[in-house]
């Protein structure tokens, strides 16, 4: 698909010439223009910062708030000089898949796309990513991607992505993960990080699995790249063990005074640095949790459950758990099996609260259902947890 949309662009300006040859740099006239001036730099905004009423109030009839509406046009400079132009391009964009939530997305932080022309500017970027298979609702993360060059970047990038990762249905996963990440420039920024994770030791496979995990490694200098490696290598994870890219990968994602703060932070519930660095190895997740969040958690899992830290640590995926949505939930249930005799009373708590929903939900709510009515209601938060009390 990705192949055949390239060779389409490539004909669309390129003409046989006298002899049988073909010349791409003697066009249909407009040509080269329509295809290396398909960026926003080339359509005008407004000649001013003063806010323009009318592109304020359009903004509003698209769904924006009155003071989002405000924001995009003054921050943007948008001046909207014929809404039948812009409702043009919302037309093509609902064409294109997206939903009224996805086009206020887009105008928050992408307000120019209402002046640029839908035909000429629009029409051949989305058609693109289609071919690709890229969500809509994804694109509406990062709308400045339909502002550069289709040309000049996003072909390009995308053929240098699809070198490395292999296969579009893995490109399309990386992207989904980090839309933003196709906004970085392919000379000054995707080519260096890739070498720099070559020259860190990576294997071609490594990198390709790297991207896919995280695509925004492509966005850090290589300098930040490097110092990565130094820090995974000095907390005892090499690039040959198996977790290495997903410890790498979280670590793209926070600044190292952030890492720092974590350690500080589980480390002040009486772990030593080795324990909480075994539990990043295992769940490197556990990174990319707020202080409050893992706080949070940590003190209802002591405090309320009796469970020691280092229990805890040994199986760090529970601290990804909602505590709303799943762990309470869950307690709810074995207290309620534990009050009926359904199980023991020195059940393995921690183990019993690990598991997928599917997993627990068939050994602790559909088993005793029938017998026991009330474990749905507490799977559905009917029957809220208030503690095991007399039954541990």
């Amino acid at each position: 698909m990705f192949a055949s949309f390239c060779r389409r662009r490539l004909l669309l300006h390129t003409r046989k010439i006298p002899g049988g040859g073909t010349n791409p740099l003697q066009s249909i006239p407009g040509a080269i223009h329509l295809a290396h001036s398909s960026s926003l730099t080339a359509v005008s905004s407004a000649p001013n910062s003063e806010l323009c009423p009318a592109t304020v109030s359009y903004l509003i009839s698209c769904g924006l708030s009155p003071a989002a509406a405000v924001t995009a046009a003054t921050t943007q400079k948008t001046r909207i000089l014929s809404t039948d132009k812009a409702d043009d391009v919302c037309a093509l964009l609902r064409d294109y898949g997206f939903t009224d939530a996805d086009i206020v997305r887009t105008l928050r932080s992408a307000a120019k796309l209402l002046i640029a022309d839908p035909e000429r500017i629009l029409r051949p970027k989305l058609a693109f990513f289609a071919s690709l298979g890229f969500e809509p609702r994804k694109l509406a993360h990062s709308p400045s991607l339909l502002g550069r060059s289709l040309d000049k970047h996003l072909v390009p990038s995308i053929q240098f992505l699809r070198d490395i990762i292999g296969t579009d249905d893995q490109l399309r996963i990386a992207f989904h993960r980090k839309p933003r990440a196709l906004t970085a420039d392919l000379e000054n920024n995707m080519r260096p990080a890739v070498e720099a994770l070559r020259r860190g030791g990576l294997a071609e496979a490594a990198i390709s699995k790297l991207l896919v995990i995280e695509l925004g490694v492509l966005m850090l200098s290589p300098d930040r790249i490097s110092k990565i490696f130094e820090d995974l290598k000095e907390i005892g994870v090499c690039t040959a063990d198996s977790r290495f890219v997903y410890c790498f990968g979280m670590m793209c994602t926070v600044k190292r005074e952030t890492w720092l703060r974590k350690l500080s932070l589980y480390r002040s519930f009486g772990l030593s640095e080795g324990e909480v660095f075994n539990a990043f190895k295992t769940q490197p997740t556990i990174l990319n949790l707020a202080d409050e969040n893992i706080e949070k958690k940590v003190r209802f899992l002591l405090d309320e459950l009796k469970l020691g830290i280092h229990d805890i640590m040994s199986g760090p995926v529970i601290l990804c758990y909602s505590l709303e949505k799943c762990i309470l939930p869950r307690c709810a249930v074995l207290s309620v099996l534990m009050r009926e005799g359904k199980i023991q009373r020195d059940v393995k708590l921690l183990q019993a609260l690990l598991g997928n929903s599917r997993v627990f939900s068939t050994k602790y709510v559909l088993k005793h259902a029938d017998k026991v009515p009330d474990v749905v209601k507490a799977y559905e938060g009917k029957i809220k947890f208030e503690g095991f009390g007399c039954n541990r």
